[in-house]
């Protein structure tokens, strides 16, 4: 820890030796975030060189005064990187067959509603459309608005700033590590079912869809348990 932290201070004050030492001591680190990210369309290289930007990043950021191993510092930034670098490239391609479907979704959906006097089922919207409901589902997750960590909180000067960077950024004073650990308290504190639906959607990348069919419950319960949570997230860090 004292090497590493050495390291840091002369890699800050424009030390290049230290700085590629640095690189080089979490190299493994940084390809074990990647393998979170593989069979998402890119080369495992392509997203080893933007999750590194993070880890250079996170060299020229840490905070000296944080009790906190480095590793642990660099985690989120390497992660947040690529994270941005996906969101930003077109994560999630939309085939044209699936736009078509959540237009006409979003339109039946309001004829739907003003007939019946209440929101259509998933089930009731896909007979009315002729689709499957797999189809469907899809069609409404990849049409609509993600509500993530990188929903926008903020919208200022032209620049918007998302949850994530929220977590991310290191300001003046020293809000981000009690940030972090607010957020990682109000995780511990839900709900069992909430916990779980938080954590395989954020920390194993799963879908509502298979949230939904893996602890039994529909994807529409599943997106407002989300919604939910992440509104209380937003506003703990308003």
């Amino acid at each position: 820890m004292d090497k590493t932290i050495e390291l840091i201070k002369k890699a800050q004050a424009g030390n290049k030796m230290a700085r590629d030492q640095l690189v080089e001591n979490n190299i493994g680190l940084v390809w074990s975030i990647v393998k979170r990210f593989q069979n998402r369309g890119y080369e495992s290289e392509d997203l080893f060189q933007i999750g590194s930007i993070g880890l250079m990043k996170a060299i020229d950021k840490f905070d000296l005064t944080f009790e906190v191993k480095f590793s642990t510092y660099a985690v989120p930034m390497i992660m947040g990187e690529i994270k941005r670098f996906l969101r930003d490239d077109g994560m999630i391609k939309v085939s044209r067959s699936l736009k078509e479907i959540s237009q006409k979704a979003r339109i039946q959906k309001e004829k739907m509603t003003k007939d019946m006097g209440r929101e259509p089922t998933i089930q009731e919207l896909a007979d009315a459309l002729e689709v499957n409901t797999e189809d469907l589902v899809m069609a409404l997750e990849a049409g609509a608005e993600v509500e993530s960590l990188y929903s926008t909180i903020h919208q200022g000067d032209g620049n918007a700033i998302f949850l994530i960077d929220k977590l991310e950024q290191k300001a003046d004073e020293e809000n981000t590590m009690v940030d972090m650990i607010a957020l990682r308290q109000m995780i511990e504190q839900l709900e069992p079912k909430e916990k779980q639906i938080i954590m395989m959607r954020y920390f194993k990348d799963k879908t509502q869809s298979e949230i939904a069919k893996m602890i039994g419950i529909s994807q529409v319960q599943v997106s407002r348990i989300e919604k939910r949570i992440l509104t209380q997230m937003r506003e703990m860090f308003g």
